[in-house]
């Protein structure tokens, strides 16, 4: 019997206390049941899941893990997605391409786009827009001039005997200029119908011209002046002023009425209110009236039913047209005056301080030209626009433009 001794010693489990078995016995060598301890040292392996028993995250060993400061309790939040984030912008819906044969584009226009479009118009048609401008307001201006000469000469001497007979004392050489200014301003008053006229007809020649720039196409002069319905922008323009001047002289004799009568209080009163009212009701009337001379120009109706469908225009758009009305008035307003303004001082120290004379009007004259040149080409050319931009709003007048363009278009290439 052999010593126990002398058998060859098992192999044992390596850190463990299992059960010891030859490497050639039958049930032989298994692995351990738990996985070896893992080694110290500057940094632990992870543990293969096929030893845990749990199974491996998707895509890779573990959950990624969420950087600090990228959202969560007390965090800031994620940054936007978007290009070079993760994720594409989302996907904007398709539109059509704005047609712009001319000047504008053919949808409804912005503030901006009005204004602009002013500038483009009178670049567009140059001939047209400055050369028959300027020429128009010359002779205007000139006849203007003359008249206002003449009539302040004429003056100067009756209102010199007037103060003179007074008996308020004036100094003499005060009551000169006095009565020199009263006359000139006389003299202007008195020439302004003149003026007014051939600004009227000037601004609905212009308004042809525009409508064409809308579709890049440009008018001769001579096409310019054989438009006939100019005459009916000219008479409504006669029959709305005799309608203001009526009704100015209905309020003055009611308070001059009340004020003969003893009623001082209630001719004050009235006068006052009566100006105020006046005031509203005419920037009221001239806003609602404002696309009568274009449409008078553009469309084909009567008379009449034109000037009703142009007040009809304008209904659910009198603050629209009021406010770039109002804009634009106050900018020639004041472009008038930096242009006439060196011509003033030059003519007055051409005149040396006394009453005009001849070389002062003419200096003048020259800076009336050049002034009511630019403002009316201007305001001509953005009441053609508003014109066309109401239009473009509520009667979709782009979509007809757009398919005269393309019409255009199309012929031209064949």
């Amino acid at each position: 019997m052999s010593n126990p001794a002398d058998q060859p010693t098992a192999w044992t489990a390596p850190g463990g206390s299992g059960e010891q078995r030859r490497d050639d016995e039958p049930g032989g060598w298994q692995p351990p049941a738990q996985p070896p301890a893992q080694p110290t040292g500057w940094g632990a392996p992870q543990v293969p899941p096929a030893w845990t028993g749990q199974p491996p995250a998707p895509g890779g060993w573990g959950s990624p893990q969420v950087p600090q400061g990228w959202g969560g309790a007390g965090l800031p939040p994620q940054p936007p997605m978007g290009p070079g984030y993760g994720y594409p912008p989302a996907p904007q819906p398709w539109a059509p391409p704005v047609l712009q044969p001319g000047i504008i584009p053919l949808r409804p226009l912005s503030l901006g786009e009005i204004l602009d479009g002013g500038v483009k118009a009178i670049r567009a048609n140059p001939k047209v827009m400055f050369g028959l401008s300027s020429a128009a307001v010359a002779v205007a201006v000139l006849i203007s001039a003359v008249l206002s000469y003449y009539v302040s000469g004429l003056l100067a001497g009756t209102v010199n005997d007037l103060f003179s007979g007074s008996t308020a004392s004036l100094p003499p050489a005060e009551s000169a200029q006095f009565s020199d200014n009263l006359s000139v301003a006389y003299g202007a008053l008195a020439t302004t119908p003149i003026t007014s006229l051939v600004t009227t007809i000037l601004t609905g020649l212009l308004v042809v011209s525009v409508s064409r720039s809308v579709l890049g196409h440009t008018i001769s002069v001579r096409e310019v002046l054989r438009s006939r319905r100019v005459w009916w922008v000219v008479g409504f323009s006669l029959l709305a002023g005799l309608g203001i001047v009526i009704g100015a002289g209905v309020l003055v004799g009611l308070v001059a009425l009340l004020a003969v009568t003893h009623h001082v209080g209630a001719a004050i009163a009235v006068g006052l209110l009566s100006f105020v009212g006046f005031i509203v009701f005419a920037v009221w009337f001239n806003t609602r009236t404002l696309l009568v001379t274009p449409a008078l120009m553009l469309e084909g109706k009567g008379f009449w039913a034109t000037v009703a469908r142009a007040w009809r225009l304008t209904r659910g758009s009198f603050w629209r047209l009021f406010g770039i009305w109002l804009l634009v008035s106050v900018l020639m307003g004041v472009l008038q005056n930096i242009i006439g303004a060196p011509f003033l001082v030059i003519s007055t120290i051409a005149s040396s301080g006394t009453a005009e004379t001849p070389l002062s009007v003419l200096i003048t004259s020259i800076g009336q030209v050049i002034a009511l040149t630019a403002t009316t080409t201007y305001t001509a050319a953005v009441v053609a626009l508003l014109y066309i931009d109401v239009r473009m709003r509520r009667e979709g007048l782009d979509i007809e433009l757009g398919r005269a363009a393309t019409a255009d278009a199309a012929g031209a290439v064949r």
